[in-house]
C-alpha cells in the first residue's frame, strides 16, 4: 500500500496569525477566503458580472467581542478548527500509476470542496475491491493505524460502497467511513440553492440512504403484529413494523413527494422550453467536467454574472442567457451542472429533468480544463454521461479552456488530437471571438428563401426575420422595405401576402 502525503506537515500552531493573515489552504488553488479572490486582476472580473451569489457563499464573518477565549481567533483559524480531518483510501484495480495518482488527486479536491483537511492517502493495487471490507481484511489494520496517527475524524474511499462494507470498514476502523458517492452528495447539498436543486439533490441523497439503511440488535428483527402470524405463539406477537421499515417508508414516502415535487417544477421550465422552441429560438448548451471553466465561458460571452469559483460542482442550477450573433440573430445559452468521473447514478436520475437542457440543446459547447493532467478522460467521462442522458448525437463544439494555465505542449498535442477545437482562456478572453464566430456558424439556419415586399405597417415582421432569419438583402422603397431573407416556414407563410 502506497502513501499520497498532504497538507498534514504544514505548522499546525494557529497562534501565530493576525486578525488580517490569510493562510493558503490548497497549494495553487484559489483560497476562498481570500477576499482578493473577487477583486482579481482588476477588470478582469467585468465579464463575469456581478459576483453576489459568490460573496453570499462566502459570507461567514467574525462578530469581535464574542469568543470566550482570552484572545479572539480569526475566521481563517475559525475556519480550519472547524475543518474535518480525513484520510483517503482507494483501491487501483486498472489502469496506470499516473491513472491512480490522477484519481487520488481528484479525491482529494473533492474532499477540500466539502470542507476537510486531507492527512493522508493510501492506494492498494488488487485485482477487484474486496467484497466484505472493500480493501481487504489485513489493509484495514493498516488504515486503522493511519487513523489513529493522524487523528482523523473521517475515511474517505474513492468507490460505491454496499451497506455490508461501511458496516464492516467502521466497526474495525472506529470512524466513520464516507464513500465516494456520499462525498459528491454531500458537495451537491452545500451548493444546492434554488427549490429545485435542493429538491433533486435531497432526492438523490434519500436514494442513496434507503439501500445503506441499517439496524442493530435482536430488537429491531421483523415482528408479526396483532395474532401472530403462520402461527408464532406466544413471544412473537409485537408492534409489527420495525424501525428500519418504518424508517424505509418514510424514505419512500418523502421520494414520492420531491418526484411529485420536481414534476410540477419541471412544467414551468416545461413552458419556457416550448416558448423558445416556437419562436425558433436556437439552442446552445454548455457541457463538460467540473471545474472546466463552463460558468466563466459563460460570463464572457454573455456578462451573465454567474457564480465563478475555483470548486468542485460550483455550479448546480442551470442558467440561461439569450444572446444575439453577428448578424442579430437570436439564441440561447445555458450554463449545466459540471460532470465527474464515476457520477453516481442517482443523481444523474435526480437531475435528469435539469439535464435534459443538453439532450435537447441544437449544439454542445463541450468545455474542457486544457491544464488538466488528464484532459482526455474528462472527455471520455463527459461523454460517457452526455450518452445516459440521450444527448450523445447532438452536434458537439470542443472548446479547450484555460489556455493561460496550459503548457504549450500540452496545447500542441490536444490540438492535434482534436484540429476542429477552439483553444480559450475565460480568464484573460483569448479565443473569445473566435469561439463566438464558430458558434454562430454552427447554429441551425432557416430553410426557406424568401422574396418580399414588406410595408412598414407591419414592421413586426421585420423585427421578427432580425430575431430568428437572415437578411440577404434590404432595400428600402416607397412601398416598403424589400427583402430578401431565408425564414422558418412559419414565418414563411405569413409573409407570403407580400411576395411576388
Amino acid at each position: 500500500m502506497s502513501a499520497l502525503h498532504s497538507h498534514h506537515d504544514r505548522e499546525d500552531d494557529l497562534d501565530l496569525l493576525d486578525d488580517d493573515q490569510v493562510v493558503d489552504l490548497d497549494d495553487g488553488r484559489l483560497d476562498p477566503l481570500d477576499g482578493e479572490d473577487l477583486e482579481r486582476d482588476g477588470d478582469d472580473l467585468d465579464h463575469d458580472g456581478d459576483q453576489l451569489d459568490r460573496q453570499e457563499r462566502h459570507s461567514l464573518r467574525r462578530v469581535a467581542g464574542l469568543s470566550t477565549e482570552l484572545e479572539d481567533v480569526t475566521e481563517v483559524e475559525y475556519r480550519r478548527l472547524r475543518l474535518e480531518r480525513v484520510v483517503l483510501v482507494s483501491v487501483w484495480t486498472t489502469g496506470t500509476q499516473v491513472d491512480a495518482d490522477n484519481a487520488m488527486a481528484e479525491l482529494k479536491l473533492l474532499a477540500e470542496t466539502a470542507g476537510s483537511q486531507v492527512l493522508e492517502g493510501l492506494v492498494q493495487r488488487r485485482q477487484r475491491p474486496d467484497a466484505a471490507t472493500y480493501i481487504g481484511r489485513g489493509k484495514v489494520d493498516e488504515v486503522r493505524e493511519v487513523v489513529v496517527a493522524t487523528g482523523a475524524d473521517t475515511v474517505i474511499c474513492d468507490g460505491e460502497l454496499t451497506a455490508a462494507q461501511l458496516r464492516n470498514l467502521e466497526d474495525r476502523v472506529k470512524v466513520k467511513v464516507v464513500d465516494r458517492t456520499a462525498l459528491i452528495l454531500d458537495i451537491f447539498a452545500q451548493h444546492a440553492k434554488s427549490a429545485e436543486g435542493k429538491a433533486q439533490v435531497e432526492l438523490a441523497q434519500l436514494q442513496y440512504m434507503k439501500q445503506r439503511l441499517r439496524g442493530w440488535g435482536g430488537n429491531l428483527s421483523r415482528q408479526a403484529g396483532g395474532r401472530a402470524a403462520a402461527g408464532g405463539g406466544i413471544g412473537g406477537r409485537g408492534p409489527g413494523e420495525t424501525k428500519i421499515e418504518t424508517d424505509r417508508r418514510r424514505i419512500n414516502t418523502r421520494i414520492s413527494q420531491l418526484k411529485s415535487r420536481l414534476r410540477e417544477l419541471d412544467s414551468t421550465r416545461e413552458t419556457k422550453r416550448a416558448e423558445r422552441v416556437r419562436h425558433r429560438i436556437p439552442s446552445v448548451a454548455i457541457v463538460g467536467y467540473t471545474n472546466a471553466g463552463k460558468s466563466s465561458l459563460l460570463n464572457r460571452l454573455t456578462s451573465a454574472g454567474v457564480l465563478v469559483e475555483d470548486a468542485l460542482f460550483a455550479t448546480l442550477d442551470p442558467t440561461t442567457r439569450r444572446t444575439e450573433t453577428a448578424d442579430s440573430r437570436v439564441y440561447t445559452l445555458t450554463d449545466t451542472v459540471g460532470f465527474v468521473r464515476h457520477l453516481p447514478h442517482d443523481l444523474v436520475e435526480a437531475f435528469a429533468s435539469t439535464l435534459e437542457e443538453s439532450a435537447r440543446a441544437d449544439l454542445l459547447v463541450h468545455v474542457v480544463d486544457a491544464s488538466d493532467p488528464d484532459p482526455a478522460g474528462q472527455i471520455t467521462a463527459v461523454r460517457s454521461v452526455l450518452a445516459d442522458i440521450g444527448a450523445g448525437q447532438v452536434a458537439e463544439q470542443m472548446v479547450f479552456n484555460k489556455a493561460d494555465l496550459a503548457s504549450d505542449e500540452a496545447l500542441t498535442m490536444l490540438r492535434a488530437a482534436h484540429p476542429d477545437a477552439v483553444v480559450v482562456s475565460a480568464r484573460t478572453g483569448q479565443g473569445i471571438e473566435t469561439l463566438r464566430q464558430v458558434v454562430e456558424g454552427r447554429l441551425p439556419r432557416p430553410e426557406v428563401e424568401v422574396r418580399a415586399l414588406v410595408p412598414y405597417s407591419r414592421g413586426d415582421l421585420i423585427d421578427r426575420i432580425h430575431t430568428t432569419g437572415e437578411f440577404i438583402t434590404s432595400e428600402h422603397t416607397a412601398e416598403g422595405t424589400r427583402v430578401v431573407v431565408r425564414v422558418h416556414p412559419d414565418l414563411a407563410n405569413e409573409l407570403e401576402p407580400y411576395t411576388g
